[in-house]
């Protein structure tokens, strides 16, 4: 990559095997400390038990639990190169979980993945955007260079056009993923990236994607989301209204397991195809991103709901109708 320009270089999460040393703590009680020591200390306090570690086989990255039942929001870059979907999930005690993908949104680099676990957890909530303010004091919480629980501090520096924040709290690879928060512990922003000369340090200004923008992320994935009417007691989580037996693979999506028929494509909000997963069903019928989902067993398809609610009934067949610019396909699938 060339560096003769400053160039904006997202998060790397290839880590380095870095020692820690630790020292005795001072047995200090809280008068010892001035209030916005005590503000950092709560948030840390409060906040860290639901920022995890996300590895795959290649890459480590950071997350932050949203519900009690195990679902974490990232950044589609940490889990980009994970196998089938799978990866594993370290929390701040060093329990490992499995994990699966459930949808991204590339666009914002933002991924949700489940905990496989019957546990409970401890689960962070959005900020409201009336609240995020250029000046606030904001905190990062994540794993750089593979150092779990780790936390930097700053201000919100800047908000862009495009919703993205901009922070001078220093971000490093293995951040990405994280919480950005602010003095009450709530989520702002998801960690995405540094500004870097050379591709490589960090000249103390970060960037993540907003609390907003994730909202509206969860919200649209919905369908997606097992378990998603248990997220109500979560403050500020987008209102889930997807039927509760729902709780299917999306065809956004790899596979869990093989428990029903999968499409193979990443859908946009009007039944667009963005994306075809390689060797998927989608490629073998010869599925193309820019084609459009028109109709299900001559049924007009109004929401991806409707395919996920037919392919959870494991059928054999279906007939799927395509717009592809101005033509119209059939085409009979086989499962």
């Amino acid at each position: 990559m060339k560096t003769t320009a400053i160039a904006l270089s997202i998060v790397s999460a290839i880590l380095v095997s870095i020692p820690s040393f630790s020292k005795p703590s001072l047995a200090a009680t809280p008068k010892d400390f001035d209030p916005e020591e005590k503000i950092t200390m709560e948030v840390y306090r409060s906040s860290n038990p639901a920022v995890v570690t996300i590895k795959t086989t290649t890459s480590t990255g950071s997350g932050s639990i949203i519900t009690p039942e195990g679902l974490v929001i990232t950044n589609e870059h940490v889990i980009r190169e994970a196998k089938n979907g799978n990866v594993k999930i370290i929390n701040t005690n060093g329990k490992t979980y499995d994990g699966k993908v459930l949808t991204i949104d590339r666009k914002n680099d933002l991924a949700l993945v489940r905990i496989i676990s019957s546990d409970r957890f401890s689960a962070l909530s959005f900020a409201d955007q009336g609240s995020i303010l250029v000046g606030q004091k904001v905190f990062a919480i994540g794993s750089p260079f593979g150092l779990s629980g780790t936390l930097t501090t700053g201000i919100l520096s800047r908000v862009a056009s495009n919703g993205d924040l901009q922070t001078d709290a220093r971000l490093n690879p293995g951040n990405s993923g994280g919480p950005l928060l602010n003095s009450h512990g709530e989520i702002i922003g998801v960690n995405k990236s540094i500004l870097s000369p050379d591709g490589r340090s960090n000249t103390g200004i970060g960037f993540a994607t907003s609390a907003p923008i994730a909202k509206e992320f969860i919200s649209r994935s919905a369908a997606y989301i097992p378990n998603h009417n248990n997220t109500s007691n979560i403050s500020n989580l987008p209102k889930l209204t997807v039927t509760p037996s729902v709780t299917s693979q999306s065809a956004m999506t790899a596979p869990v397991a093989a428990e029903r028929p999968l499409l193979g494509v990443v859908l946009t909000n009007n039944l667009t195809i963005y994306e075809v997963r390689p060797n998927s069903l989608a490629s073998r019928m010869g599925l193309q991103k820019g084609d459009r989902l028109v109709s299900l067993n001559g049924t007009p398809i109004s929401d991806a709901k409707q395919i996920i609610n037919y392919l959870s009934q494991r059928p054999s067949e279906a007939l799927l109708t395509v717009a592809r610019n101005t033509r119209i396909t059939n085409y009979q699938i086989k499962f």
